[in-house]
């Protein structure tokens, strides 16, 4: 079994050597052992990094992320986690998409003053572009 040092695993992976160091201090990934004083990886590492780097991009917290791997380390996704994720991005899709056709909208308004703008008004009182995204 070849083992990638932290610099390799970094290259590789995409992911910052202190962000490997951090990940390994806090459980999510396992170094085997160490070439002097730089740690070794075995190559599933890369698997894992792949599966951290998309739970973050989905919103999981790193805790969440860590749910996300077995006792041995391997990925044991759990379904419904995800379909409940899925469907929280659906909703954050629309809201998000809202808010970019009140802001077009907004640019691109003939009236003379947005305040002026019925449209405006109305996205103003809805909410719309005061919610929380």
């Amino acid at each position: 079994m070849k083992l990638l040092d932290i610099g390799e695993v970094a290259e590789r992976s995409g992911v910052a050597a202190s962000a490997l160091r951090y990940y390994e201090k806090i459980g999510l990934i396992t170094s085997i052992g160490r070439n002097g004083l730089r740690r070794q990886f075995g190559r599933e590492t890369l698997l894992q990094l792949s599966l951290i780097t998309l739970g973050k991009a989905a919103g999981f917290s790193l805790q969440e992320i860590a749910g996300l791997f077995g006792k041995d380390g391997q990925p044991d996704l759990p379904r419904g986690q995800l379909h409940a994720r899925a469907d929280a991005l659906e909703v954050q899709i629309r809201e998000l998409s809202a808010l970019r056709d009140a802001l077009r909208h907004v640019a691109d308004c003939p009236a003379p003053s947005h305040l002026e703008c019925p449209k405006f008004q109305k996205l103003l009182q809805a909410g719309t572009l005061t919610a929380k995204v």
